[in-house]
C-alpha cells in the first residue's frame, strides 16, 4: 500500500513538498517515482527515482521538482518548487515493490493528493 500526502493550494511560484510512503511487507522497492493527471488530461509521469539508476524527471519538471528517497523509510518525496498553474493535478505516487514470500514484482499506486496553483 501507498500513502500519498502534502498536496494543497499554493500561489504561483511557491513551493509543496509531497511524501509517500509504502507499508506491508516489504522485501525491496525497485522504484518510486510520481505522476500526476490534470482535468481532461492523461496520466503523465513526473519523476522516478530508481533504487539503481538515474533520476528520470519530465520536461515541465527538470529544473523546478527534485524526487528523493529515504529507504530506510520506504518513503519517497517530491519537492515542487516554482509551481505554475499548469501544474495543477492530482499527484499519485507509484512504487515498483518486491514482497516477502515472492519473486514477483508489483507496480502500486497511492491514492492521490490534489496539488492546486492559483495564478
Amino acid at each position: 500500500q501507498l500513502q500519498a500526502s502534502g498536496g494543497g493550494l499554493v500561489q504561483a511560484g511557491g513551493s509543496l513538498r509531497l511524501s509517500c510512503v509504502a507499508s506491508g511487507r516489504i522485501f525491496s522497492i525497485d522504484d518510486m517515482g510520481w505522476c500526476r493527471q490534470a482535468p481532461g488530461k492523461q496520466r503523465e509521469l513526473v519523476a522516478t527515482c530508481p533504487t539503481a539508476g538515474s533520476t528520470i524527471y519530465s520536461d515541465s519538471a527538470k529544473g523546478r521538482f527534485a524526487i528523493s528517497r529515504d529507504n530506510a523509510k520506504n518513503t519517497a518525496y517530491l519537492q515542487m518548487n516554482s509551481l505554475k498553474p499548469d501544474d495543477t493535478a492530482v499527484y499519485f505516487c507509484t512504487a515498483l515493490i518486491r514482497r516477502y514470500g515472492t519473486y514477483v514484482r508489483t507496480t502500486y499506486w497511492g491514492q492521490g493528493t490534489q496539488v492546486t496553483v492559483s495564478s
